[in-house]
């Protein structure tokens, strides 16, 4: 069976949702304190996280910071607020979706499902595939097998989707992705979500791997087009 926390605040929010999942053959458990979430989310095993942004003691930002350092399970952020920037930050800590309040519940089911059948696929692929294990670019070194990442021969930290992104651009070298492109391959065509979450994603990508993010060394920019993972 696979296993989603929620950690929520609201003990009504919290229950519907995880009555919905164990409807849909989950297992759910709740944590309505950000302290007591962080802990569980770290100490024990689960398939996917649910977090709500505003949460006792430890903002669920902070939560998926701190997640994100250690495991690479999907994390799906909850935010009662609209605006863009809250979405782009929880992005941009490691989260792999949002959903904003008032949701459906089956919407809520719909992208847990999807990021959890996603994500095994994508580890499944890695380990089956072990007839270029490690990819070499210049100072680059990625690892699939292991889901590690080298700049230098120094370890690099990369969310999940960072390490998609990079790896699919990285084996497909020189050809351009539009931002549609690269949603629907990294996210899949079964998520719901923004092609714009392409472009958070490369410019963190950019941070952690680049020298100089304004002339970078490996993803360029093709201006009106899209992205590419240049070879030379």
């Amino acid at each position: 069976m696979k296993r989603v926390l929620i950690i929520e605040d609201d003990i009504n929010i919290s229950e519907l949702e995880r009555d919905y999942l164990e409807a849909n053959g989950y297992g759910a458990d709740i944590e309505h304190n950000g302290k007591n979430g962080l802990e569980r989310s770290l100490k024990e095993e689960y398939n996917c996280v649910i977090i709500d942004i505003m949460l006792p003691e430890i903002s669920g930002f902070d939560i998926c910071r701190e997640l994100r350092k250690v495991k690479d399970i999907p994390i799906i952020i909850v935010t009662a607020k609209k605006e863009d920037i809250d979405k782009i930050r929880g992005l941009g800590l490691g989260a792999d979706d949002y959903i904003v309040k008032p949701f459906s519940p089956s919407e809520l089911v719909a992208r847990v499902t999807a990021h959890i059948n996603r994500y095994e696929r994508l580890v499944s692929s890695s380990q089956d595939d072990n007839s270029k294990d490690i990819i070499e670019l210049g100072g680059l070194r990625i690892e699939k097998a292991s889901r590690r990442v080298f700049i230098s021969n120094k370890e690099i930290s990369l969310a999940n989707k960072e390490f998609d992104l990079l790896l699919f651009l990285a084996q497909n070298p020189n050809i351009v992705f539009s931002r549609d492109q690269l949603f629907d391959k990294i996210w899949g065509y079964d998520s719901i979500g923004e092609p714009s979450t392409v472009t958070v994603h490369i410019n963190k990508l950019r941070e952690k791997i680049e020298d100089d993010m304004s002339k970078p060394r490996y993803i360029e920019t093709v201006w009106g087009a899209g992205y590419r993972f240049k070879e030379a």
